[in-house]
């Protein structure tokens, strides 16, 4: 019993590696992760764009404007005069990609600062004209101008997260003043606990900042950093909606963005047990994950958004139209300024385009998400498919292993593209489509192997009792065997020599075991050849069987075929052994066919692939017939009705066998279908007085029979029915008397 519960099956090595996949996936193998992160943009990619709601417009500083304008960092003063500009569109919210961390070098006002200190003591009124020069030349000042006469407008930072990259900043005092979105400035968050006793979320925390010069930000009002954290391949999917810089919780720009487009609602940070679980704007819910990241869904590729040049702005060539109550994002897109980055849709995608999907996603709220249940469905989904496989596999041909595999690797991702275009859910994809993989492949090879081992074993085994051509046609198809046991209806012949005991004792043992080989070779082959199956040898009887462990359409004609080609074989021995001085020998043989038991038969130690059943009885019996009637092969009408178009034969009797209650008619098989020597003639007269013998017409009957010795002078069954018609003339028989001859030993 315990061998049986760890012996290796095709089922349980299965499930062995379904559990192996529920391993790896709780470990969150790096690779795996990396894949999984792969297919998700290959969801993007087969969805393809999705249009924007249309209230977000990009002004590039694009090729266009550097041939205008020259290379970047332009004078403060032509961002000045976008701002104007957009002032005069009606731009509702203007978001800066840009930070203006250093005073513009261009500027002016640094020969006039000099002039200024050279004639400070040399006249009032020329330093009272230098400093109103002063003032209207300083291009910052210019541009915190702007800002003040545009309460529109949002400044960017950026959030330095690691201590690489302020090696050049460390040692600067921090002036909080450079970032008016800090809570206390009324631009940042309110964190609020959705669950009692939530602890402090653990958000991506800031060493350092890249603020604007203190010109520049003391004349704007909003602000928000323009961060954005690629995945360790380099790709970005996600953004952190909120950082953490000492005590403070600050916004992305685009959180910022949102916030001033929907008139400056507080902004709340969901938090619970687990972590962020949201961000709440204006009554709108903005799902995150636990680090109060967002999910970018992409819209497509460059360009998905409208974008107007900076330089086109700026010379009022753009539709009135375009830009009235947008929410317009000022940042670079040429390649030259080296703000690009890696999306699922490009290798080179401008980063304010990324802004403005996630500002397009909030405001339609079609948020890509990754569900709370997915680890639960996850882990389910892997069981299920591993289960399903371990299963179905050992069961079927590798071809089909091949199909299923293609099929359900096919059926899932086309489920979850369907899931993930239309309901926004991303599923998990490779752990599942790694478990249907390396389920059906390990059952797969795990059957190969077993299958060789199984078709060795086999070989060796059926080797004995089979023809080779039959091993082979067993190999090939090993699954068609059922060794374990079956009922099937297969044709049975049994073989005896007779008064064999007798002849056994005269002989020497030399003598004795050369006569068994030399008349158990020839018939075996003669079986096996046949595509017989050798069941046992019983001293000099043999019994086989047709139909098993391959199944033969013509079970029974090849049976009768093996006894008649016995027969002439025995013949040509009789002649060799009665040159050796042996005696004359003759067999019987006994054919039946039905439904018969079929499999390894023994014990756990030593089993023989044999049959059981009354049939196989039946064949037995009628083998020890033939010494009743002097015959060589009878068969019952079972068999009879199956091959009477290939066999010259006749009814022989009705016979109630040993431990039977019901008659069967048994038949002689006389030789084949091309048999001469009155066979057919003799059959026929024999048929004719059987049927007189059977009405009580004891002289017909009796003439009849006299007529067959006619023809065989050595006819035997005649020969016994003359005898019997001579008993039963002087016996009174009862009404009831069915002629039938009761078999009183096996």
């Amino acid at each position: 019993m315990t061998t049986a519960v760890f012996k290796p099956t095709g089922y349980k090595i299965g499930i062995l590696i379904t559990i192996l996949s529920v391993v790896i996936y709780g470990i969150g193998i790096p690779f795996f992760h990396m894949m999984e992160l792969k297919a998700f943009d290959l969801h993007f990619l087969s969805r393809g764009r999705v249009e924007p709601v249309g209230e977000v417009v990009i002004i590039a500083i694009d090729e266009k404007s550097l041939d205008k304008f020259g290379r970047w960092p332009w004078k403060r003063t032509r961002i000045a005069e976008l701002i104007e500009k957009l002032n005069d569109y009606g731009a509702k919210v203007v978001a800066f990609d840009i930070v203006f961390a250093e005073p513009d070098e261009s500027s002016g006002i640094n020969a006039i600062r000099d002039l200024k200190g050279r004639l400070k003591n040399k006249g009032r009124d020329v330093i009272s004209v230098i400093e109103t020069v002063e003032r209207t030349t300083d291009n910052d000042s210019r541009l915190a101008l702007a800002l003040k006469d545009s309460p529109s407008v949002i400044l960017g930072y950026f959030f330095f997260t690691s201590r690489d990259e302020i090696k050049h900043i460390e040692g600067q005092p921090h002036d909080s003043s450079l970032i008016k979105g800090e809570l206390k400035g009324g631009g940042g968050f309110m964190v609020r606990n959705i669950e009692k006793g939530a602890p402090p979320p653990e958000l991506l925390n800031a060493v350092g900042v890249e603020g604007n010069i203190p010109i520049i930000s003391e004349a704007a009002d909003d602000f928000g950093y323009f961060n954005i954290v690629p995945d360790s391949d380099g790709t970005v999917r996600w953004v952190p909606l909120a950082i953490k810089y000492g005590e403070d919780i600050y916004p992305h720009i685009s959180i910022e963005a949102i916030r001033k487009y929907l008139d400056s609602p507080p902004m709340f940070l969901n938090v619970a047990g687990y972590g962020v679980d949201s961000i709440e704007i204006g009554g709108g819910i903005i799902p995150t994950d636990e680090k109060g990241r967002l999910l970018i869904n992409f819209r497509g590729s460059q360009k998905t958004f409208p974008h107007y040049s900076f330089s086109d702005v700026v010379d009022g060539t753009v539709p009135t139209d375009a830009l009235k109550d947008k929410i317009i994002l000022v940042g670079a897109t040429a390649t030259g300024i080296y703000d690009m980055r890696v999306t699922p849709f490009s290798g080179a995608f401008p980063g304010i385009e990324i802004h403005a999907n996630i500002i397009d996603n909030i405001l339609q709220g079609d948020f890509i998400e990754r569900p709370d249940w997915l680890v639960v469905f996850d882990l389910l989904t892997i069981l299920l498919l591993g289960i399903f496989l371990s299963i179905l596999i050992p069961k079927i041909r590798p071809a089909f292993t091949a199909l299923i595999t293609i099929a359900l690797i096919g059926f899932y991702i086309i489920a979850n593209n369907y899931i993930f275009n239309n309901y926004n859910v991303w599923l998990t994809e490779v752990y599942p489509i790694f478990t249907i993989i390396l389920v059906s492949g390990g059952v797969t090879v795990f059957q190969f192997m077993t299958e060789e081992k199984e078709k060795r074993k086999i070989g060796k085994a059926f080797s004995h009792y089979v023809s080779p051509s039959l091993v082979n046609e067993i190999l090939k198809d090993p699954k068609k065997l059922v060794l374990g046991g079956e009922e099937k209806r297969l044709t049975v012949l049994f073989s005896d020599i007779r008064g064999f005991t007798t002849v056994s004792e005269t002989l020497k043992p030399q003598v004795l075991v050369k006569l068994m080989n030399d008349y158990l070779t020839p018939m075996t082959d003669i079986v096996l050849k046949n595509g017989g199956t050798i069941d046992k040898y019983m001293g000099d009887a043999i019994m086989a069987f047709w139909g098993a462990p391959v199944w033969q359409e013509d079970h029974q004609i090849r049976a009768c075929r093996t006894a008649v080609e016995m027969l002439k074989k025995l013949h040509e021995l009789q002649i060799v052994w009665g040159k050796e001085g042996i005696p004359k020998l003759e067999i019987g043989v006994g054919i039946s066919t039905g439904k018969v038991t079929v499999g390894n038969m023994g014990s756990s130690t030593r089993f023989d692939y044999t049959v059981i059943g009354d049939t196989v009885n039946l064949g037995s019996r009628l083998e020890g017939l033939n010494k009743e009637y002097g015959t060589y092969i009878i068969l019952p009408k079972y068999t009879y009705e199956d091959v009477k178009g290939d066999f010259v034969m006749r009814q022989l009797d009705w016979v109630k066998v040993k431990g039977k209650t019901k008659p069967i008619k048994i038949y002689e098989l006389m030789g084949d279908k091309d048999s001469e020597n009155g066979l057919r003639e003799a059959s026929e007269i024999f048929e004719a007085g059987l049927n007189s013998y059977m009405e009580r017409d004891w002289d017909r009957a009796e003439s009849s029979f006299q007529d067959v010795l006619k023809l065989r002078k050595d006819d035997a069954p005649s020969k016994v029915f003359i005898h019997r018609v001579e008993m039963l003339r002087k016996t009174e028989l009862p009404p009831d008397w069915d002629g039938v001859f009761v078999m009183t030993k096996k």
